[in-house]
């Protein structure tokens, strides 16, 4: 993956001159804008960091990238992958392109189920699985910056596995005079991708201003059969209005088809390395074909943000959302004409299978998912002295429609729905859907926040707060067996408190104490039936997970130099781990109670701009980690109590390095990940490992008009070392293990992400 390197800086340390060096961008791009007769003045060099970025005062860690970087970057690239060099943040990747939903980011040691995801103040979480899949965000010519907040969420973010902090996208404003970009970009492995977008500047006299994007991307899987194609759309309306009042809707569409990559156990990694893939071509019972794991999904989201100063003392604040999604991640299996149950129900009727061969058809296993969500977070905020006190609601309604049946393929192995439509899938002798998961769940989740900031001093700044959040789930399993309706109601109280206080003009002090709680996903409340047995209880007695984090912080914004240090300390209760489990096929998402965990560790990010034009960007993090308990297997436990969490590298470290002179630019970009583990005995690990991205680019601007013009290559992972990045589904034990109760638990193999290989991407960019 591309990760050049800007001048980023945490936020928490955020200023003007670390993006000195794009002054000769941006003002090629403002001089369009100048009114007539004046004249622009560029400033090159090293203006103080209270000029570009303004400076960050809140009480909490905070890095972040803005579009001067994300416009330096190959354009395919995903928000994970673009904020892979920010402190705690660990970047997963199978696909150099970012097209793939084969990959994941931890931060801290938490999983992206821990990471609450926003886009213009919108939930960008799935409200079952508490997964967010970022091939599906806006693209990255509409996003302003993305900010990532290690640990502590915001009062009023609407998310409720956030114990990993948040990732918040904000998307760039209309631009108030009429204008376009165009980008063009052709890679390794036929990628092909066009960008368009149109700004309508300011509409008459109405004040309103709007943009609409579109793009096209398509790209072979770098390692073995396949291609992925995707299809994206963003726009934003903005109406601003007297003293700071201010109003937008945004809406993204997203309509992909991609085809998985294979996750390879560690036995299977030795044995066939990057080979280990689906097969090219199809032969008559073959379920491991390729066109049998290509994933459709096609996504709406909408934010509609509201801003209104009420009076000098009162401002109210509204976001409203909505998301709308459909798709299919499929699989390869088999069925047979007879023998089959449907719940706890034998079928005595043979089903019908074309292309059956002795009673036996090769199908595919559709895990069909189909999302509603809405919701609104409001807010009143009074200044009142020294106080300023902030009280909302927050309000969420979303449904999930999960479906697991079949579809017959033709003689060649093509589905003849790869949608999984249920009016195409396989049904039974009697005209019901065969199924082997069928649920509808209902997630209403309501919250209130009551929050007081106090100026003790000019210099000290104490924050108090309370959160009350509620999830209910209703469901109804509709496969005949014991279970009908399930229903589980969670509250949660969630207070906190933060410290912030300034030593100088340069140098601050901040400590927080924070809480979270997360539910077990919907998976875990459903039966799941093989052969007409119960094979996997569903339950809503699982135990909510509840955590305490803290963080204390310092952090220096100097002309030259910026930094900031972050030591952070957590403990869960019914510590939440995700992994995958196989379902009948489907790879589902998961957790697993590993019971209670410690975490502490530092955080730390240096930006040092030593001259014009050129900076050096160092970020690390040290990370332990402990398991408080023993994990329960079966009917008795494994010793796990003192092992490492899985996923949690102890060592972390970025650096790099850019230049810019106004017309070449370029940079350098190294990320090292340690050892992680892939079970809770800590049996089982995967190497540590590094990469290297770099770029090269040149402004045209001024060559053929004064309208901006870049050309850019980006090497993505061009040491193209042969790695598993990450760990896709995690497991108690790999080895047999003799239990404290004396018995011998079996082990069973993780599977890992296979590191993505290297590429070149060139770019070309004019805007219009």
């Amino acid at each position: 993956m591309t990760l050049t390197l800007i001048p980023i800086r945490s936020l928490t340390s955020l200023g003007g001159a670390a993006l000195a060096l794009f002054a000769p961008l941006a003002m090629a791009e403002t001089a369009d804008e100048a009114p007539e007769g004046r004249t622009d003045i560029q400033v090159i060099g090293h203006p103080d960091p209270e000029g570009l970025l303004p400076d960050q005062t809140a009480p909490k860690a905070i890095s972040a990238i803005s579009a001067d970087f994300i416009t330096k970057q190959a354009p395919t690239l995903n928000a994970f992958q673009l904020v892979n060099l920010l402190p705690g943040a660990n970047v997963s990747s199978s696909d150099p392109y970012g097209l793939s939903t084969s990959s994941s980011l931890t931060m801290r040691g938490l999983g992206q189920d821990q990471i609450g995801v926003m886009m213009e103040g919108a939930p960008q979480n799935d409200i079952g699985y508490f997964y967010a899949y970022p091939s599906q965000f806006a693209d990255a010519e509409n996003v302003r910056q993305i900010a990532l907040s290690q640990g502590a969420a915001d009062i009023a973010a609407p998310v409720v596995a956030a114990a990993g902090g948040t990732l918040a996208l904000s998307l760039d404003d209309p631009k108030p005079e009429m204008g376009g970009l165009v980008n063009l970009s052709l890679g390794s492995y036929d990628a092909r991708r066009a960008f368009v977008r149109f700004d309508t500047g300011t509409i008459g006299a109405s004040g309103l201003k709007a943009f609409i994007s579109y793009s096209n991307n398509r790209a072979d899987n770098w390692r073995g059969a396949g291609f992925d194609k995707r299809q994206h759309v963003d726009a934003k309306l903005l109406r601003e209005w007297g003293d700071g009042n201010r109003a937008s809707i945004s809406f993204s569409y997203n309509d992909a088809n991609t085809s998985s990559y294979a996750s390879p156990t560690l036995a299977d990694w030795k044995a066939s390395g990057r080979d280990f893939n689906y097969d090219k071509r199809y032969s008559e019972g073959n379920t491991n074909y390729w066109r049998l794991y290509r994933a459709p999904f096609r996504n709406f989201y909408v934010a509609a943000p509201v801003h209104l100063k009420l009076s000098d003392r009162l401002a109210f604040d509204s976001s409203a959302y909505l998301q709308l999604g459909h798709g299919n991640a499929p699989y390869g299996t088999q069925l047979a004409t007879t023998g089959n149950f449907l719940g706890t129900e034998e079928l005595t009727q043979p089903i019908a299978l074309p292309g059956a061969v002795d009673g036996v058809a090769t199908v595919m296993g559709n895990w069909t998912g189909r999302q509603f969500r809405v919701g609104d977070v409001s807010k009143l905020t009074l200044t009142a002295g020294a106080h300023t006190i902030t009280a909302g609601v927050w309000f969420d309604y979303g449904t999930d429609r999960v479906t697991q049946s079949y579809t017959s393929i033709d003689a060649n192995g093509r589905p003849f729905d790869m949608w999984g439509y249920q009016d195409k899938a396989i049904r039974t002798a009697d005209g019901r859907l065969l199924a082997y998961e069928n649920a509808r769940t209902e997630t209403v989740t309501k919250g209130f926040f009551l929050a007081d900031s106090i100026a003790v001093t000019p210099r000290l700044v104490v924050d108090l707060g309370f959160k009350g959040v509620d999830v209910l789930r209703n469901g109804r399993n509709y496969l005949p067996g014991p279970q009908d309706k399930v229903r589980k109601d969670s509250f949660a109280a969630l207070p906190r408190a933060a410290v912030h206080y300034k030593l100088d003009d340069r140098q601050q002090l901040f400590a927080n104490v924070t809480t979270n709680f997360r539910t077990p996903n919907e998976f875990a409340l459903y039966n799941s039936y093989y052969g007409g047995e119960l094979v996997s209880a569903g339950t809503t007695g699982l135990k909510n997970e509840y955590s305490v984090s803290e963080e204390l912080g310092y952090r220096y914004i100097g002309p030259s130099l910026s930094f900031s240090l972050t030591a952070f300390h957590y403990h869960f209760r019914n510590r939440q781990v995700a992994t995958v489990v196989n379902s009948g096929g489907a790879l589902v998402n998961s957790t697993i109670n590993g019971g209670s965990q410690t975490s502490y560790g530092l955080d730390g990010e240096i930006d040092y701009r030593p001259a014009k034009g050129v900076s050096v960007y160092l970020s690390g993090e040290y990370l332990h980690t402990r398991l408080d308990d023993d994990l329960a297997v079966g009917g008795d436990v494994l010793p796990t109590r003192g092992k490492r969490a899985v996923s949690s590298p102890e060592f972390q470290f970025a650096l790099g390095t850019t230049y810019d002179d106004g017309r070449l630019f370029g940079s350098t970009a190294l990320k090292y990940v340690g050892r992680q583990y892939a079970t809770f005995m800590n049996d089982e690990s995967i190497k540590p490992y590094a990469t290297l991205d770099l770029s090269i680019g040149v402004h045209l601007a001024g060559l053929i008009d004064a309208q901006r013009m870049d050309l850019r290559l980006n090497a993505i992972n061009v040491t193209n070392p042969h790695v598993l990045s990450g760990v896709q589904a995690i497991t108690a034990n790999a080895l047999d293990t003799v239990g404290r109760g004396g018995t011998v638990i079996a082990g069973s193999s993780p599977t890992y992400y296979v590191g993505s290989g290297r590429a070149f991407v060139a770019t070309l960019s004019r805007a219009f």
